[in-house]
């Protein structure tokens, strides 16, 4: 992380119980649940690929890499009503990658001196894919580093399953 006192922008989403956010530089843009195309020899973590406006985007499912339980909705929570997750495109290292949310939450402005480093093990995702925590009211916000979620040799399999 940079030095403290300087503000960046987190797209905030919900995978199962945990907050997540990531830098609102690394999104392209957050799209509606549509139906996703399997692909063969593909990781286990890859549901597929969508056709976004005649842009092939592979389709990565984070409970699955993550090894994270799906946020259960409550049929009696008013807010969420019409809220069926989504994909969040991403731009990693020049190529989009979307992966799948459970809810969609805001875009926050968070100070750096705010962010506190993680511990060992969150939620099953391991520290190596994360950039800090900020300690929130009643729980915490997880920023990922989405440069460091796929290996060069990961993006290669998932951009070329065939290769």
């Amino acid at each position: 992380m940079a030095e403290d006192n300087t503000s960046y922008q987190l797209v905030t989403f919900q995978l199962g119980d945990e907050l997540y956010g990531v830098d609102i530089m690394d999104v392209k843009e957050i799209v509606k649940v549509q139906s996703v195309r399997p692909i063969p020899n593909a990781p286990y973590y890859v549901e597929g690929i969508i056709n976004l406006r005649g842009e092939i985007i592979p389709i990565i499912n984070l409970h699955k890499r993550f090894h994270l339980q799906k946020l259960v909705v409550d049929n009696t929570d008013d807010l969420y009503d019409d809220d069926e997750g989504g994909f969040i495109i991403l731009d990693i290292e020049g190529n989009k990658i979307g992966i799948i949310i459970d809810r969609i939450n805001r875009v926050v402005s968070v100070e750096k001196g705010e962010i506190k480093p993680p511990p060992q093990m969150i939620s099953g995702i391991g520290t190596e894919y994360i950039d800090g925590v900020i300690n929130q009211e009643k729980s915490y916000l997880i920023i990922l580093n989405t440069r460091k979620m796929f290996s060069a040799r990961e993006l290669q399999k998932i951009l070329e399953p065939d290769a």
